[in-house]
């Protein structure tokens, strides 16, 4: 299974990614409702749920374009590396401080004359991560790590070889599941798991051929009867247990599988004719990505700080379903903004962006 690269494909994919990445922003405007579980309004809750549901998807399919995009290329060994994690390592890294400072300046950090012992707080904060988004950067610096490896194998792989990879990580991902555990044998398999399975997978339906004319409404109603699954399932889940249940809603899990799958099939094959100024948009916005991604949290702590802006937008301000994805919108935007500023920065913008 060669990969294919027409432009038709890198079309669906730049729109895959901006869908993905406003669902992260969505996403972690609902999570601080959804935590507020049973203290907040039922229905206030419920929307906080549905929205969670409906944007798991969103790193996995990450993961996934990463796959469709990189596996099966031929690139050399320490050039590969040098050129990945150069573009993500250098404004991880400005961002990190960006978080880190911000920290110090709000107290949630403290700062004190001693100038090791705050350096020793900024060096702990880039081993653990200076904000909560920032997670997906260091699994994907591990995925640049295995992607040449893991790349030769696709390149030589069979279609069964591959569904085989997958056939396995799947399983361990099942067993891997707190409900599974019992049955989870002492051998030791764990190399098929975490993320990888995402880069195969991504490669694989991108690459693959369907003769299945209808398949883009398949994986639509798939993706909604996930949605819903999920949906109630967890609120099921929090009655059951009374509090935070996120067992359907985790990355590595086969209902989040299924989700990232039907919506990776379903814009891959969906006829979508978009006007030329929503292109242009998208391609703006998409060339910025990763930089809107790495600065979208901050805006979401300041237009949730009214003692600091003078105004307040977040889940709060009014009925959730309609002002989170409203905060996630004006979020993106000014994350936007912002990174395209930095980018025109002269001698280091482009390189500290992101």
């Amino acid at each position: 299974m060669k990969p294919q690269r027409q432009s038709q494909q890198l079309d669906w994919i730049n729109n895959l990614r901006v869908i993905a990445l406003f669902a992260v922003i969505i996403l972690h405007c609902s999570s601080p409702l959804l935590g507020g579980y049973p203290k907040v309004p039922y229905n206030e809750w419920l929307a906080a749920d549905f929205y969670n549901a409906l944007t798991r998807f969103a790193v996995p399919v990450f993961v996934m374009i990463t796959g469709a995009l990189l596996l099966g290329r031929d690139d050399e060994l320490f050039s590969f590396l040098k050129k990945r994690l150069s573009r993500v390592v250098i404004p991880f890294l400005f961002w990190s401080l960006v978080y880190i400072a911000y920290a110090f300046y709000n107290e949630d950090i403290p700062y004190t004359t001693d100038t090791w012992a705050n350096i020793k707080q900024v060096l702990h904060q880039l081993k653990y991560g200076s904000s909560y988004h920032l997670w997906y950067v260091y699994m994907l610096i591990g995925l640049y790590f295995i992607i040449p490896v893991l790349s030769k194998f696709i390149r030589h792989a069979s279609e069964k070889e591959t569904l085989y990879f997958l056939a396995v990580w799947l399983i361990v991902m099942l067993l891997g599941q707190p409900y599974m555990l019992r049955y989870n044998p002492p051998v030791d398999i764990r190399y098929f798991g975490g993320y990888i399975g995402y880069l195969v997978l991504g490669y694989y339906f991108a690459n693959k051929s369907f003769t299945h004319k209808k398949i883009a409404v398949w994986m639509g109603l798939l993706f909604m009867v996930t949605v819903a699954g999920i949906t109630l399932g967890t609120y099921s889940l929090y009655q059951h247990y009374n509090g935070i249940s996120t067992l359907l809603y985790e990355p590595l899990s086969w209902p989040i599988v299924i989700l990232a799958s039907a919506i990776f099939l379903m814009m891959r094959f969906a006829q979508i004719s978009l006007p030329q100024w929503l292109i242009t948009a998208r391609d703006f916005a998409g060339k910025y990505n990763y930089g809107i991604y790495l600065s979208h949290a901050l805006f979401l702590t300041l237009l949730d700080a009214p003692e600091l802006t003078g105004f307040s937008l977040s889940y709060k301000s009014f009925n959730p379903l309609f002002s989170i994805p409203l905060t996630a919108l004006v979020c993106f935007v000014l994350s936007l903004l912002l990174v395209y500023v930095i980018n025109k920065l002269p001698w280091i913008g482009k390189y500290i962006s992101g």
